[in-house]
């Protein structure tokens, strides 16, 4: 036998470093070749990695909570029949180095082979792939973990929360969800527990967060502590460095246009009650997001990128939406490959699901890259309107703002001025003036504004 070291594979999309969330493994346990090992956070999605060998864990080298560049050790394996797994230990990622424990150790030089993060294959010492729940088609995979206890705070909140604590009084939860609570400030015993025997999920705290009481929930300060600090890591830290790229590359020209959405609202009534959108959630959303690729269609010049190194401007002839999610992880903005080619109810069943899986904290890396224009809903938090930042790459993104009641002008059926109420909301939309002029993005503009204020014109313009 001999110690191999498995690295931090390279999770790709440029990608150069990770936090380590949680060890599902301990010094001394067995594991077998793709036995889950470790749960990292990338700048992008949560991804748990399986280790190459079959052997037994000797030395765990980093901590729960550390920043590990791509290509560090990470855990120390003595790996069973080595000499048959050498080449393994050189996988390109996975880079597991053979440290020789006696004589008779082998390494075998100039064999590379390509590594993933999930499901390296199988050795050549003959172990065989556990039986999985299902057959994974990101790089993401759910697994079991243990629940870990942990008394409440002196001024617990169980009395206003009761399900949030065992009859222990101890509140349940499992080491990533109480990682996830810690980096983002959060007090578990606050939180509404909504698992089987009171067990805080993720998404309570997601919801909790969402709902705007997290501020409440900050653990307490020492007493006399004036500031509390919170490391930069992972997507907040990949949204500081892109916006700022953004701000100050791409020269931003931001517009405004209220729309009267009175007919987009009563469509989405009556789709929700159609029984072909039975399995879809329909929202203004969906009807926006159908509108933009039309709109994009009419203006193709709006969905393009800036290449300075060519010195080119490159029009996209396909439109990957973007989505930006807020979650207690931070902003994400994953995208709808190929959202023009869809129908509005494929659309509404693939906006479902990119955003559920965003708040999950489980968008895979490429459903994280490759966007060409985006859509920040800011209306879910009652906000009218406002200038959002490019994501970089893009030339444009548009901010919807809440739908509500209004005093709205109108012709009566006399051709009279009357003031009646409508559902009204506000969009705004910045773009790159490198690009994109005045007149192209208000044509653009103008073009979904119609959409949402006639529904019936994607009947002419699809």
């Amino acid at each position: 036998m001999a110690a191999q070291l498995f690295k931090l594979p390279d999770p790709g999309e440029g990608l150069v470093e990770a936090d380590i969330v949680s060890w599902k493994v301990k010094v001394g346990d067995h594991v077998k070749t793709n036995d889950i090992v470790v749960e990292i956070e990338t700048a992008k999605s949560l991804v748990e990695l399986p280790i190459p060998w079959d052997g037994t864990i000797l030395e765990l080298l980093v901590s729960e909570g550390d920043t590990v560049e791509v290509g560090a050790a990470i855990v120390s394996v003595d790996v069973v029949g080595s000499h048959r797994d050498d080449d393994h230990a050189h996988a390109p990622g996975a880079g597991g180095d053979s440290v020789p424990t006696g004589p008779g150790s082998s390494d075998k030089a100039g064999e590379e082979r390509v590594a993933n993060l999930v499901g390296y294959g199988p050795s050549d010492g003959g172990t065989t792939r556990r039986r999985r729940r299902s057959t994974p088609t990101t790089p993401v995979e759910l697994v079991e973990t243990p629940l870990v206890e942990t008394p409440p705070d002196p001024a617990s909140a169980a009395a206003t929360h009761p399900g949030s604590a065992s009859p222990g009084g101890k509140v349940l939860a499992k080491p990533p969800v109480r990682k996830f609570a810690k980096d983002n400030g959060i007090d578990l015993s606050q939180v509404t527990p909504s698992g089987a025997g009171g067990i805080i999920t993720r998404a309570d705290v997601e919801s909790f967060a969402a709902s705007g009481s997290a501020a409440a929930a900050v653990a307490p300060r020492a007493p006399g502590e004036r500031e509390t600090r919170v490391p930069i890591k992972g997507v907040r830290k990949m949204t500081a460095q892109a916006m700022v790229g953004s701000a100050f590359t791409a020269p931003h020209v931001t517009e405004f246009v209220t729309v009267d959405m009175t007919a987009t609202m009563d469509l989405v009534e009556r789709l929700k009650n159609d029984r072909e959108f039975r399995d879809v959630k329909v929202t203004p959303l969906l009807v926006l997001a159908k509108a933009m690729c039309l709109a994009v269609q009419r203006n193709p010049q709006i969905n393009a990128t800036w290449d300075e190194a060519a010195q080119e401007i490159v029009i996209k002839h396909y439109v990957n939406l973007g989505i930006a999610a807020a979650t207690p992880r931070g902003l994400v903005v994953p995208n709808i490959k190929d959202a023009e080619q869809m129908s509005l109810g494929d659309l509404g069943s693939a906006l479902g699901e990119l955003v559920s899986t965003a708040r999950e904290g489980k968008t895979p890396p490429a459903d994280m890259s490759g966007g060409t224009i985006t859509i920040t809903n800011v209306g879910v938090f009652g906000v009218d309107t406002g200038t959002p930042i490019i994501n970089t790459g893009e030339a444009a993104i548009l901010a919807f703002g809440q739908v509500r009641k209004m005093p709205w002008v109108v012709q009566d059926a006399s051709g009279a001025d009357v003031i009646v109420p409508r559902q009204v909301t506000q969009l705004s939309l910045s773009f790159d003036h490198r690009l994109v002029d005045g007149d192209l993005g208000s044509r653009f503009l103008a073009d979904v504004a119609a959409l949402l204020e006639d529904p019936g014109r994607a009947l002419v313009w699809g």
